[in-house]
């Protein structure tokens, strides 16, 4: 660890000499990734200072010690010989974690996909619950949410809604969404008092840019259509809403709900992209997938995850085992609970892999 932790201190220190080099302040690009990358590693790199000098101060305790000291003074060292010990083992574990392999989307921005399953009305109708939910939490977090697309189901649900969350390390909070979200309830549309179980489907993924996918023109089709809202009204009737299809892979993306067709357009292509990239790391996770302990899931998007009990007030993560009886507060969009709980399996998980633990 103190050898991995060394050559990362190196490479901080020379960024650091880098972001001074003039001929890299003359370059925004070299500038842009030095930076980023310096930034990335700032908390271990500070772990790493604050871990060498407890070591210090440990060693000179130490050295005191075999010292003629009187009882008081003796007392006193042993004292402060237990709390740099304590605060050691803190930063070993801390600094362990910060070794670990880092998601390289993290960091990135997301597009969300919920869809009513099954259930009927009852599922579209959660699947509009689950997308307040994400936008209250997106908001606490001091995210910009953005809706893309929206198909409103005759009683207001969504039978899909796809939308944007822009904000720093958007990805690294919500990846754990992706999956079947199951809801307890008595519907509003069941007049004899019976709980019924509806389903919707939640997958977010990590907004693709340009420089990550590249779209020729000659690899789409784009068509266009005027926009319509619930049971098929026609909104508008000019061409606005736009349909891409991206010819090599069969991936569609739809957007109605822009100002204008160049809008709709950029949108849709903003999709397709994120959906073609999500597409390759769904083929690269799948190579892997056997190797998965599953303690935060195997990534598949069928797979149940969590439900929501309305007459307990209860939600159940299913990959972890948590159960919080606080069912208002997380559709308020109090979700910190959970994803602290869920990044910490994954941690937990990596640990193990890494043979860290």
């Amino acid at each position: 660890m103190l050898d991995r932790l060394q050559v990362l201190a190196d490479r901080y220190e020379k960024l650091s000499e880098l972001l001074c080099d003039p001929d890299v302040v003359n370059d925004s690009a070299r500038l842009r990734t030095y930076a980023k990358e310096q930034s990335d590693l700032n908390e271990a790199y500070q772990a790493y200072l604050e871990y060498k000098s407890v070591t210090e101060q440990l060693d000179g305790a130490k050295a005191m010690l075999e010292e003629k000291l009187d009882d008081e003074m003796r007392d006193m060292v042993k004292m402060e010989l237990e709390e740099l010990t304590e605060r050691q083992k803190e930063l070993e574990e801390r600094i362990r974690v910060l070794l670990l392999p880092k998601d390289p989307n993290d960091d990135k921005n997301v597009i969300v996909e919920i869809r009513g399953a099954a259930g009927g009305e009852e599922a579209n109708l959660f699947a509009a619950e689950l997308y307040r939910m994400y936008a209250k939490y997106a908001d606490s977090q001091g995210w910009r949410t953005e809706l893309l697309e929206a198909s409103v189901s005759d009683l207001g649900g969504f039978k899909e809604v796809i939308f944007t969350i822009n904000g720093q390390g958007a990805y690294s909070k919500l990846k754990y969404e992706s999956g079947a979200h199951r809801v307890q309830r008595v519907p509003e549309t069941e007049s004899g008092g019976r709980i019924h179980t509806s389903t919707s489907t939640v997958v977010v993924m990590p907004e693709a840019e340009e420089v990550d996918i590249e779209i020729l023109d000659k690899d789409i089709r784009v068509d266009t259509f005027c926009s319509s809202g619930a049971g098929g009204q026609s909104v508008n009737t000019t061409k606005s809403a736009v349909r891409v299809t991206h010819i090599p892979t069969g991936i569609v993306a739809t957007c109605q709900d822009g100002k204008s067709q160049n809008d709709n357009k950029a949108k849709a292509l903003q999709v397709l992209r994120t959906r073609i990239m999500d597409m390759k790391i769904q083929e690269e996770e799948a190579k892997y997938a056997g190797e998965r302990k599953e303690k935060v899931g195997t990534g598949d998007r069928s797979e149940r995850i969590r439900t929501y009990n309305f007459p307990q007030s209860r939600v159940t993560d299913h990959r972890i085992g948590l159960t919080l009886h606080k069912l208002d507060a997380v559709l308020s969009g109090d979700m910190d609970e959970i994803v602290q709980a869920l990044s910490l399996a994954e941690q937990t998980e990596l640990l193990e892999r890494e043979g860290m633990a």
